[in-house]
C-alpha cells in the first residue's frame, strides 16, 4: 500500500511496524488521533513529501527510480539522518554491546569465541561510526565503499555466533543480543538505501544546479555564510565590518547569480558546496 498526504498517520503506524523507527527519526509524535500525514508533518515543520518518499520506500511500496530527485527537501532528509545517527550511536549499538557482554560472561569454558565476538562487534560499530562521521561532515560521496564493508563485517559475526559460540553454553540473552545485531544489520541497511536512492541523488542534482551558476566572490561566500546563520543584516555588517548597504548589495548579487532566493534554498547551496555544516545552520 503507498501511503498519500490525507492518509491518518495513525492508519500507518499501526500497520506498518517497520516504519515506527523511520517516523520516529523525523521527530514526530505519539498521541496523533486521526489526524492526517500532512497535519502532522506540517505541525512538526517536515516536508510531506519527501516523508512520503521515505515512508513508502522503507515499506516497499515506492521504488527509488519513482522517486523524483527535484523534489526531495534535502533539509528533512538530514533531519532523518541526523536522528537516526543518535538512534545508533547513543542506543542501539552500547544496549547491544552490552546484551554481548552479560551473554558472554555465563561461559564457564576456556573458549576464545565469546572474546572474539564481541572484537568483530567492536570492529563492525568502529566501521559504522567511520561511515556516520563521513555523513555527519557532508562527505556523502567519500563512503560509497561503507555498506559492503559494513554488510560482510555483520556476517562475519553472525557466522561466528551462529556456526562456533560453544554448544554447551546456550543462553536466552545470547539469543536476545543476537535478534538486535539482526535488527542493527536490518536497519543500516535501510538507512545507507535512503542515503544511496533518495539523498544522494538530491544532492547531485543540487550540485548539477550549482555548478552552472555564476561563480560567488569570497566576499559574497562570507555574506552567504551568515545569511544562512540566521544573522540579521545589520548583525552580517558589524561581523563583515561593512555597511548595511554593502550587505544588502551582495544579497542581491547572491540571489541574481545562484537564482535562490528563499533561505532555504540559500541553505541547501551552502551545505552541498562545503560552506558550512549541517550543524552551523539555523534553517535545517
Amino acid at each position: 500500500m503507498r501511503y498519500r498526504e490525507l492518509d491518518r498517520i495513525s492508519d500507518l503506524m499501526s500497520n506498518e511496524d517497520a516504519a515506527l523507527q523511520i517516523i520516529s527519526r523525523f521527530g514526530l509524535p505519539l498521541g496523533v488521533g486521526d489526524k492526517s500525514i500532512d497535519d502532522v508533518c506540517r505541525e512538526c515543520g517536515i516536508e510531506t513529501g519527501t516523508f512520503l518518499a521515505v515512508i513508502n520506500y522503507a515499506v516497499g511500496a515506492l521504488r527509488a527510480e519513482e522517486i523524483s530527485a527535484s523534489h526531495v527537501d534535502i533539509p528533512t532528509v538530514m533531519i532523518y539522518l541526523n536522528n537516526a545517527h543518535s538512534y545508533f550511536l547513543d542506543f542501539l549499538f552500547p544496549r547491544t554491546r552490552q546484551e554481548l557482554i552479560e551473554a558472554i560472561s555465563a561461559v564457564k569454558t576456556g573458549s576464545s569465541i565469546p572474546l572474539l565476538i564481541i572484537r568483530l562487534y567492536d570492529d563492525y560499530v568502529a566501521e559504522a561510526k567511520v561511515h556516520i562521521a563521513h555523513e555527519n561532515a557532508n562527505e556523502f560521496e567519500k563512503h560509497a565503499d561503507d555498506d559492503e564493508h559494513l554488510a560482510v563485517k555483520m556476517r562475519e559475526l553472525k557466522n561466528l555466533i551462529i556456526k562456533y559460540y560453544p554448544s554447551d553454553q546456550q543462553n536466552g540473552l545470547l539469543y536476545s543480543a543476537l535478534a538486535d545485531i539482526y535488527a542493527i544489520e536490518k536497519e543500516m541497511a535501510l538507512h545507507c538505501a535512503i542515503e544511496d536512492n533518495i539523498l544522494l541523488p538530491a544532492l547531485m542534482e543540487r550540485n548539477t544546479v550549482a555548478d552552472k551558476a555564476e561563480l560567488l566572490s569570497d566576499r559574497e561566500k562570507d555574506v552567504l555564510v551568515q545569511v544562512v546563520k540566521g544573522l540579521s543584516n545589520k548583525e552580517i555588517a558589524d561581523v563583515l565590518c561593512i555597511s548595511q548597504h554593502t550587505v544588502i548589495s551582495h544579497r542581491k548579487n547572491i540571489a541574481r547569480k545562484l537564482n535562490i532566493r528563499s533561505t532555504a534554498g540559500l541553505t541547501i547551496y551552502a551545505i552541498v558546496n562545503g560552506l558550512i555544516t549541517i550543524n552551523d545552520s539555523v534553517n535545517v
